[in-house]
């Protein structure tokens, strides 16, 4: 698989595969269908899209499906009782300036678009966040919420840039993850452009604005961040999803990066840090030790294949920053399996599995690059689904030589039975598959008991209807 991390090496692929179509409708041929994992789960195709897709989303106050691409389009959904839904667009990155667009959400009728905007001849980047109050007719109307500051971009697959949005269940505020600009913490300075800039203040955060803000300018400046109310939690990779649970706990997913470490789920707290970039997946980052020496011959955490291996960002590095005294990590939520929970044991360097050892794994398999988390919110499912977490794995096992090493597995929806721990104050999760064998899904929307799923899909890619058990069967998603 060309993608080890959707999110970090997206830019690549996009590049690759931009299309300039503005309306998709059916395939040549069809598709293969994933596979449901339990007998009460339904599996049908919803629609062929075209290529590059990364989020789908439902505007509440007409019902209407939306999704949008990596290049800054924004397709709706028009879907007509006897014909195939049609996928027709509504803005582009020559609209809304968005042109790494990663992040859509809605409130109400107001839509929310989020990304990155190449500055400095593509040597540097800003982030940017608009928002559309969606009207039945005549021009629909754009507010800017925030664009920031120039910061160096790099030369890597590892620049995540703005991506995953969540509005706050009363609908107050907001919330926005910047992912890191590096691999582990590492120096990317561009060719020198920006001399020694590893992560940024900007960068490896979540944000939290009000929902009606508009025009503000964000500085790299934790401390102004901070006094602004803005800057909400640090220490995270790269949460590319965030979701609110039935209590409204905030959580997120985050990719590790190319060292063995997990896959973090974390509850995401008002000024907590999550450890990035001294610890990923419950695992301490060796670079920041001034005599580290990396070699895949003599540290089984590095991946022959990985990247970050090949173009030396591992390496030795004493100026490593360190970490501050007073400073404690929040630990992501820890997984007991049965699923998602093999890891590389930290003495013997052996690849285990939890379910063996009865360790637990914070969160998920190394490299699987969790996507699409969302919540059943309304407590439509059944019985041993109901109120529960679901969350994508992007990466397939099999085809992708760094997670092949831990399972073939993958490329599948997981769900995500969450316990609170009060003695920790943390959760813990049990992870069990339900469906398998999609290609590249990116984004999942829950609308009564129907998930429908979205797939980056190469040059063209799907829609998927998965129909899950509900409380209720007189309860049924409409569209």
């Amino acid at each position: 698989m060309t993608l080890r991390s959707y999110i970090g090496r997206i830019y690549v692929v996009a590049v690759l595969l931009f299309s300039s179509a503005l309306t998709y409708a059916q395939q040549t041929t069809a598709p293969k269908p994933p596979v449901a994992l339990r007998p009460d789960i339904k599996i049908e195709h919803f629609m062929d899209i075209g290529p590059q897709a990364v989020r789908l989303l439902q505007e509440p106050t007409t019902g209407d499906f939306y999704y949008t691409t990596f290049d800054g389009n924004v397709f709706k959904i028009k879907h007509s009782n006897g014909q195939q839904p049609v996928a027709e667009q509504v803005f582009s990155a020559a609209d809304h300036g968005i042109t790494r667009l990663q992040g859509a959400a809605f409130y109400k009728n107001t839509l929310f678009l989020c990304g990155n905007i190449s500055v400095n001849n593509n040597k540097g980047t800003k982030g940017r966040m608009v928002r559309y109050k969606l009207k039945p007719s005549g021009k629909h109307e754009m507010t800017e919420v925030f664009n920031t500051i120039e910061i160096g971009s790099t030369k890597t697959v590892f620049d995540h840039g703005f991506n995953g949005l969540a509005v706050s269940p009363d609908g107050k505020y907001i919330y926005v993850n910047s992912g890191a600009r590096t691999d582990h913490g590492e120096v990317q300075d561009n060719g020198g452009e920006y001399p020694n800039a590893r992560d940024a203040a900007l960068t490896s955060c979540i944000f939290r604005f009000p929902i009606e803000s508009k025009n503000i300018l964000l500085p790299d400046d934790e401390a102004k961040l901070k006094s602004d109310g803005y800057l909400y939690a640090q220490g995270i990779r790269n949460a590319y999803d965030l979701a609110f649970d039935t209590e409204g706990n905030l959580f997120a997913v985050s990719n590790s990066g190319d060292y063995d470490h997990p896959e973090d789920m974390f509850w995401i707290r008002q000024g907590h840090h999550y450890g990035f970039p001294w610890v990923m997946g419950g695992i301490e980052n060796p670079q920041q030790n001034p005599d580290w020496q990396p070699s895949p011959e003599t540290d089984p955490f590095i991946p022959k294949f990985a990247h970050a291996w090949s173009v030396r960002y591992f390496r030795n590095d004493p100026e490593f920053p360190k970490k501050p005294a007073n400073l404690n990590f929040t630990a992501a939520v820890q997984n007991i399996g049965p699923d998602a929970n093999e890891y590389r044991d930290r003495t013997t360097g052996k690849v285990m599995d939890g379910d063996s050892t009865r360790a637990t794994v914070g969160t998920f398999t190394p490299h699987s690059s969790p996507l699409g988390l969302f919540f059943d919110t309304n407590k439509v499912l059944a019985v041993d689904l109901n109120g529960d977490g679901f969350v994508l794995r992007y990466t397939l096992g099999r085809r992708a030589s760094m997670m092949k090493a831990f399972t073939e597995q993958g490329a599948d929806l997981l769900h995500l039975d969450l316990t609170y721990d009060k003695a920790k104050d943390n959760y813990s999760v049990k992870t069990t598959r339900m469906v398998e064998g999609f290609s590249q899904p990116t984004d999942a929307l829950l609308i009564g008991n129907t998930v429908y799923i979205i797939e980056y899909g190469g040059k063209a890619g799907n829609i998927w209807k998965i129909t899950l058990p509900g409380a209720d069967n007189k309860k049924k998603a409409k569209l």
